[in-house]
C-alpha cells in the first residue's frame, strides 16, 4: 500500500503546537497522553506511513522539557484487562511500557495507580514497579466523581490524592489504556499546584478521532471500530459550534463531560488564576495528525480494511467468552455504513478457499480442515492448508517465504528427518496429543534447517519481508501460532471457528 501520512510533517507540526499549549500556561501544563505511546499499531494501520513509535520521537524532540507521569487503574489490573495489539493484560503491559521507557532514555517521574482499593493483584504491580527503581503513588476513588464537583474540588476530593512532585514544564500522562484515570491525575495535580500558589493548565493530546475531518469519514469511523467495546462514538462537537460556527469533531465522552469538567477546571483555578479558554471539548486538544495525511483515498482504504479487521477482532474474543456479542453487532454496524463485508478483507477468500480444499482433497488433520492466507506487500496472497505434518498458518508462512525468497514450490524448506524428529518429541516425550507443527515450532525447525539448507536460509532471511502484511486464519489459532505471528509482525484476523488449543487468546 502506497503511504497515504507524512511523519516528519506531523512531528514539525504537532511540536509546535505542544510548546505554543505551553506558553498559554506559563509554568507547567499537564498533557494528557491518549492512545498508545509506543507501538501504536493502530494507528499505522489507519494511516499507512504513520511511524507506530511516533510519539517517542515527538517526545525525544521535546526531551529537555519534559517528564512522564505513567497511569494504570487497579480495577483493569485485578479483573486481568488484555491489550488488545500485544495480548498481555495491563500490569504485563505497564511493566514492558516503563523498561521501553527506561531504555529509550526518556524520563519517568512517577507510575500512578487510580482508583485503588487495595487490591491485591494491584498491590503486587505496585511492588514490582518500586523495585525496578519507580516511585509509585496510589489513589482512590472519589465518591460522587465526576458529577460532585464540589467534593471533588475539595480537600475530600483531589486534595486527599498525593501530589506528584514534577520539575519540568511539561508533565505527559500517558497509561495503560483508556479508563487509566490519566485526565483524573493531571486535574488533581492542577489542583494541588493552585492551592500552593502555582499556575499550571491541562490540556489532551489524542490521535483519533481527527477533529476537522467529518464524522463519516473511514479514519474516524475506524477509531469508533477500535472503541466498539467501550461504546465510544464520534459527533460534531456542541460547544465549537456555538462557540466558532464549525464543525469539529469529537467523541462522546468528551462532549458529555466537557460541562462538569470545565466547572472542575474553572473551580480549581478561581476568580484570581488564569482561566483556560477552553470553549469546547475540541479547543483542549493538540491534535495535527490531519496535517499529516498526504493521501486522503490511500488512508480511506486503509481505514475500512482496519474497520473489517476490528470486527474479527472482537467475533474471536466473543467466540472465547472474553467480549460481548454487542461489540461484535456495533462492530458490524460500522462495516454496513461503510458498505464492506467480511470478505472484503483481501486474505479472507484465499484462507477459506484453502479451508475447502483441504476438505475436498481430505487432507486436514484430526478431521479438521482449516486455511490460512497471507497478503503480501506486493498485493499478492499466498495460502496454506492444514496437514498431519503443520498447522495451516505454519503452511502459509513456509509458502509465502518461498515467494518471497524466489524458492519453486517443489523445494521443502524443512528436511523430512527434522520434521519426523519434532513430531517425535512432541508426541513421545512431552506427550502431547497433535503432532503437527505449530508457527512458533515451524520457525525453529527452520532456523536449525538453515544451518545446512540454503533454501532455509534463503526462506529464513525472507521472512522480515512478513512485517506489517495481512493474515486470515478460518480458525482459532493456537498459542504457539499466535506467538510465531505475532513475533514475525503479521496482522492477524480469524473466522474464529474452534480448534483444539486454541481456545486462549494471547
Amino acid at each position: 500500500m502506497k503511504n497515504g501520512f507524512d511523519n516528519e510533517k506531523y512531528l514539525n507540526e504537532q511540536t509546535k503546537a505542544i510548546l505554543e499549549r505551553v506558553a498559554k500556561f506559563g509554568d507547567k501544563l499537564y498533557l494528557e497522553f491518549g492512545g498508545k505511546l509506543i507501538f501504536d499499531y493502530h494507528a499505522a494501520r489507519v494511516l499507512p506511513g504513520y511511524d507506530p513509535n511516533v510519539k517517542i520521537k515527538l517526545l525525544q524532540r521535546l526531551r529537555d522539557k519534559i517528564e512522564i507521569v505513567f497511569c494504570v487503574s487497579a480495577k483493569d489490573v485485578a479483573k486481568g484487562r488484555i491489550r488488545g495489539d500485544f495480548g498481555i493484560t495491563y500490569d504485563v503491559a505497564t511493566l514492558k511500557t516503563l523498561d521501553d521507557l527506561r531504555e529509550l532514555d526518556l524520563p519517568v517521574t512517577a507510575v500512578s495507580i487510580n482508583r485503588f482499593s487495595g487490591e491485591p493483584a494491584a498491590v503486587q504491580l505496585k511492588n514490582k514497579v518500586e523495585r525496578r527503581g519507580f516511585k509509585v503513588y496510589t489513589q482512590a476513588d472519589i465518591r460522587g466523581y465526576p458529577t460532585d464537583v464540589d467534593r471533588i474540588v475539595s480537600n475530600d476530593g483531589y486534595g486527599k490524592n498525593p501530589y506528584i512532585e514534577t520539575s519540568k514544564p511539561i508533565v505527559i500522562i500517558t497509561g495503560a489504556g483508556p479508563g487509566s484515570g490519566k485526565m483524573a491525575t493531571g486535574l488533581s495535580q492542577m489542583y494541588h499546584d493552585h492551592q500552593a500558589g502555582r499556575s499550571s493548565g491541562f490540556a489532551k493530546f489524542e490521535t483519533f478521532p481527527i477533529w476537522c475531518l467529518p464524522v463519516e469519514h473511514p479514519v474516524n469511523i475506524a477509531y469508533e471500530a477500535a472503541t466498539a467495546d467501550i461504546s465510544d462514538f464520534n459527533l460534531v462537537d456542541p460547544f465549537h459550534l456555538t462557540a466558532y460556527g464549525k464543525n469539529a469533531v469529537n467523541y462522546n465522552r468528551d462532549v458529555e463531560n466537557f460541562p462538569i469538567l470545565r466547572s472542575i477546571i474553572e473551580r480549581i483555578v478561581g476568580s484570581g488564576g488564569r482561566i483556560p479558554h477552553y470553549l469546547s471539548p475540541t479547543d483542549m486538544g493538540v491534535n495535527c495528525a490531519a496535517l499529516g495525511i498526504i493521501d486522503d483515498d490511500v488512508v480511506r482504504q486503509a481505514a475500512k480494511q482496519e474497520i473489517i479487521r476490528r470486527y474479527f477482532r472482537y467475533n474471536w474474543e466473543y467466540t472465547i467468552g472474553v467480549e460481548k456479542k454487542e461489540t461484535v453487532e456495533r462492530a458490524k454496524a460500522l462495516m454496513q455504513q461503510i458498505e464492506v463485508k467480511p470478505k472484503d478483507r483481501h486474505p479472507v477468500p484465499g484462507a477459506r478457499q484453502a479451508a475447502e480444499e483441504a476438505e475436498s482433497k481430505g487432507k486436514g488433520h484430526d478431521g479438521m480442515f482449516c486455511g490460512a492466507a497471507i497478503e503480501l506487500e506486493s498485493g499478492q496472497v499466498i495460502t496454506g492448508k492444514n496437514s498431519p505434518l503443520m498447522h495451516s498458518g505454519s503452511a502459509a508462512v513456509l509458502n509465502a517465504a518461498k515467494n518471497l525468497a524466489g524458492i519453486p514450490d517443489n523445494i521443502d524448506l524443512l528436511p523430512p528427518a527434522v520434521i519426523h524428529n519434532l513430531t517425535l518429541l512432541k508426541r513421545d516425550i512431552f506427550g502431547m496429543k497433535s503432532e503437527s507443527l505449530d508457527v512458533s515450532e515451524t520457525l525453529v525447525a527452520l532456523a536449525i534447517s538453515s544451518a545446512s539448507n540454503p533454501s532455509a536460509e534463503a526462506g529464513l532471511k525472507a521472512l522480515t519481508k512478513l512485517s506489517g502484511c495481512e493474515m486470515h486464519m478460518t480458525h482459532i489459532p493456537t498459542q504457539g501460532d499466535q506467538v510465531g505471528l505475532r513475533r514475525l509482525g503479521l496482522n492477524l484476523t480469524t473466522d474464529a471457528v474452534l480448534t483444539p488449543g486454541g481456545y486462549f487468546l494471547r
